[in-house]
């Protein structure tokens, strides 16, 4: 089953990035992105992370918050954020129990080849904590203005 725009966002908590940890609970009343990649520090995940952050001053302007989810362990996680001076949580779902909850952990293909893999999916929540928007099989350029946008309409 996968999340969908209009339901209630799947509960989560999770440890993240510079020691902290995140949790729907902790979101609740306030306005967030909470976006799924694939693996730490690869081109197409380090892009997406890299416009996020660019997008980080304008977001926190209209009151968002920005998550990051892989299946990463921390300690590589620890070194994305480090070495991409990313500021924003990115957070760490090694057993893929959220990423399920979400939708984002589904079959993949390469080469003819099929395999369970993260797919790259965006969900902007509400302050309800509701699901007002949801992207997937996500492509990277142009993503965080879009989702900037779309922020822009929330009551």
């Amino acid at each position: 089953m996968s999340a969908a725009e209009g339901d209630k966002a799947p509960d989560f908590e999770m440890p993240a990035s510079g020691g902290r940890t995140v949790s729907l609970a902790a979101m609740k009343g306030k306005p967030f992105v909470l976006y799924f990649y694939p693996k730490a520090d690869t081109p197409g995940c380090t892009k997406e992370a890299c416009a996020f952050q660019e997008a980080l001053p304008q977001l926190g302007k209209i009151g968002l918050d920005v998550i990051g989810v892989s299946r990463d362990a921390m300690k590589p996680i620890e070194k994305f954020a480090e070495k991409f001076q990313l500021t924003f949580p990115l957070a760490s779902d090694p057993t893929g129990k959220v990423a399920e909850a979400y939708g984002t952990w589904v079959e993949k293909s390469m080469y003819g080849k099929k395999y369970m893999g993260l797919d790259r999916a965006t969900f902007l929540i509400d302050a309800n904590g509701k699901i007002a928007r949801a992207w997937r099989k996500v492509k990277v350029d142009g993503h965080a203005a879009a989702v900037m946008e779309a922020a822009k309409t929330l009551p």
